[in-house]
């Protein structure tokens, strides 16, 4: 393990990156601390309303122009991002690991994610973005078009635990529909933002098109969502609510992606030694600290015992460490409130009745924030990890009687973020998946399938959020839908010579026939 500072993080190096920051006036510092060994990596300027105005106003001047140009321009400018993105690759996970204490590998998902971000929208965009012909009041008599317009500027509020994948993937297409962003990254992560809008200004992105405010959420937060024409937001179900509610009050709308207490289930003819190795992989990626990652495991009693051995011994052969290689497969938390919210689930749930079947230990050894791999039985309800979300690496197993108590076990819990169904006939399991109530549901794997898949809608139902990441609608949501419906010959309205009982006549005779029309196409 080797723990000497990359040249991109060096103290020098991110200061330099914080002239980025817009500010309207010189601001207290705030200091932001290295999970690896709690030193401070460097400062950044703690924001106030006024220079999240300031950004704003000069992402409104940058996005009128930016919405001009051409299409083919601004996908160049994505094209070449992408050739960045993987140029850059290591500088980016050394950035990323030095703020959140997460593995190399945990690291280099985020990247590939943005660099698949990219390459999808850009092929896709014109596609997405086209002026679309649709059926008119009446047809070869009335011609109707859909448009697709830039709402203005998007603000993103990302968070610490995927900084450069949250604070990016969703302004790529905001930012190739013709919108600005302003983005307010977690104040403990903001570094990864400033270095990847580098990237972009580097690949031909106008400076004030994507601008980064850096300060603490309850200063700026309301600020950022009262000054945008769309805001994202990904983070706790509570401050998601209060985001919501300051979006509807200026009539914007939003995305959310909130809290989640996943499930997966092992169905008995599941392929055991396969479910529990990919499990160890779901739970405890990022340290347990994944929006979508497992933390319920529901499986049939008939391999209840098989999957817990191979689970626990999976989750024993994970290496726990810190460091800028791929040495290690699991990081550390990222905060002292991380850990000490892990430990607290832990604590009370064995001194009500839990069992620890394997980790369940701080490891200072390995770093400040370091806790095991841990897998628990016996939790039961009144214990805190039974139904919060523990956002850590602590997995619960739970043994299940058939698939109609797996599904009812799953579905509890105001949650719906992401789901797991583990079978060997794949047809029945996808029968299993649509009884779940989650945005997303993957079969035999626990969450990647579904994420990777960047095509499909990806999101939250329930306590987990509203809007959708990724597909057709992770574009079009930053747009605002226009009708444009032109007339052939006389206008829709009564002729002044038509009686009106004549006149409601022969439209019900048309809107008959119309029907009697879509029945026959129907009919094939």
């Amino acid at each position: 393990m080797s723990l000497s500072t990359p040249i991109v993080v060096r103290r020098s190096r991110l200061d330099a990156l914080c002239d980025a920051v817009v500010t309207v006036a010189d601001r207290p510092s705030l200091s932001v601390e290295s999970p690896f060994d709690a030193t401070t990596l460097g400062t950044v300027p703690a924001c106030n309303a006024d220079d999240v105005r300031e950004a704003f106003d000069r992402a409104r001047t940058a996005q009128s122009e930016w919405a001009d140009r051409p299409l083919g321009e601004r996908l160049a400018v994505f094209e070449r991002f992408h050739e960045r993105v993987l140029d850059e690759q290591s500088s980016l996970l050394d950035v990323v690991q030095a703020e959140t204490g997460k593995s190399r590998l945990d690291a280099h998902e985020e990247a590939v994610d943005v660099a698949s971000t990219a390459r999808y929208y850009a092929t896709n965009a014109r596609s997405f973005l086209a002026s679309r012909q649709r059926t008119g009041a009446v047809p070869f008599v009335t011609r109707t078009t859909e448009h697709r317009r830039p709402v203005g500027v998007v603000g993103i509020i990302s968070p610490w635990n995927y900084p450069l994948t949250l604070s990016i993937s969703d302004a790529v297409p905001a930012l190739l529909a013709g919108n600005a962003v302003v983005c307010k990254p977690d104040e403990g992560t903001p570094f990864t933002a400033l270095r990847i809008r580098e990237l972009l200004i580097e690949s031909g992105l106008p400076a004030d098109l994507f601008a980064v405010v850096t300060g603490r959420g309850d200063d700026i937060g309301e600020t950022v969502v009262e000054e945008s024409d769309y805001v994202c937001f990904t983070g706790s179900t509570e401050v998601g609510r209060t985001v919501a509610a300051a979006a509807g009050r200026n009539l914007i709308d939003c995305s959310l992606e909130l809290g989640g207490k996943n499930p997966m289930l092992v169905l008995s003819d599941a392929d055991v030694d396969a479910a529990a190795e990919n499990a160890a992989q779901a739970c405890f990626s990022n340290a347990g600290q994944l929006c979508i990652s497992i933390e319920r495991i529901y499986v049939d009693s008939d391999v209840r015992e098989d999957f817990l051995d191979a689970f626990v011994r999976e989750t024993q052969r994970l290496t726990l460490g810190a460091g800028y290689d791929f040495d290690y497969d699991v990081g550390t938390l990222a905060s002292e409130a991380q850990l000490e919210k892990v430990q607290s689930h832990v604590e009370d749930a064995v001194e009500k009745g839990a069992s620890v079947q394997t980790g369940g230990r701080r490891r200072d050894d390995v770093g400040p924030y370091a806790y095991e791999p841990t897998v628990l039985t016996g939790v039961t309800d009144e214990m805190l990890c039974a139904d919060a979300e523990t956002f850590g690496p602590v997995a619960a197993v739970y043994e299940v009687s058939g698939i109609a108590d797996a599904v009812e076990r799953a579905n509890e819990g105001p949650y719906g973020l992401n789901a797991s169904v583990w079978s060997g006939d794949t047809a029945r399991a996808e029968q299993v998946a649509a009884r779940i109530e989650a945005g997303t549901v993957n079969v035999n794997d626990g969450y990647a399938a579904a994420w990777g898949s960047v095509d499909a809608p990806m999101g939250g139902i329930g306590d987990s959020g509203i809007g959708r990441r990724h597909g057709e609608v992770g574009m079009t949501r930053f747009t605002e839908s226009q009708t444009v419906a032109t007339q052939r010959g006389r206008p829709l309205t009564r002729p002044s010579g038509v009686p009106p009982r004549l006149w409601t006549f022969l439209l019900n005779a048309n809107e008959r026939l119309a029907n009697r029309l879509t029945a026959w196409r129907r009919s094939g």
